[in-house]
């Protein structure tokens, strides 16, 4: 790891690791918790014993991928501590280190188709978004069977709808890359 984690999650995220008292509230209420390899309160004493080869392992783990943050971890924790916003760091930590579970390759798809949409029209359209999904992922026929009710029933439109202010969205994502950088 280049940096002391624990240190880097304190100073860039506000959160103190250490003040889990590891009553496993938040992997008990996670909806997700099955699917992780580390379940929340698991990931948490990886990072408060500050030993680098736990900090690599969290790093390159499915379960910061996995979870949603649906702050369910959140409401239950009793020392307030902010797991969403953890999780939204390490995966960022993560991305930057090269260090993302390759089991979790569908998820950044569509992350990143996602993001690309809203770049692009500064809303959802959702055709883009799966195209440009489907063609990352290679599953271009799936669920190909749901497109034709979809557009019948007025759930797709075809053509993508622009928000007016564009260059407004497009400031926002160049301010976030620089700030990565």
């Amino acid at each position: 790891m280049k940096n002391d984690l624990k240190s880097d999650i304190s100073e860039n995220t506000g959160i103190n690791v250490d003040t889990c008292y590891q009553c496993g509230k938040c992997s008990a209420g996670c909806p997700l918790s099955i699917e992780m390899d580390f379940p929340p309160s698991y990931l948490i004493r990886m990072l408060q014993t500050g030993n680098a080869t736990l900090g690599e392992k969290a790093l390159s783990s499915f379960t910061i991928w996995a979870c949603l943050s649906c702050e369910t971890c959140y409401s239950r924790c009793p020392m307030s501590i902010e797991i969403p916003k953890l999780m939204d760091y390490l995966r960022e930590r993560s991305l930057s280190e090269s260090k993302a579970n390759p089991a979790a390759r569908e998820i950044l798809a569509f992350h990143r188709s996602f993001l690309k949409s809203i770049e692009m029209t500064g809303r959802l359209y959702e055709i883009g978004l799966l195209a440009h999904y489907k063609m990352h992922t290679m599953k271009l026929m799936q669920d190909m069977d749901l497109a034709p009710k979809m557009l019948a029933a007025g759930k797709l439109n075809i053509m993508p709808e622009m928000v007016r202010d564009r260059k407004s969205v497009s400031s926002i994502f160049s301010k976030t890359i620089k700030k990565k950088t």
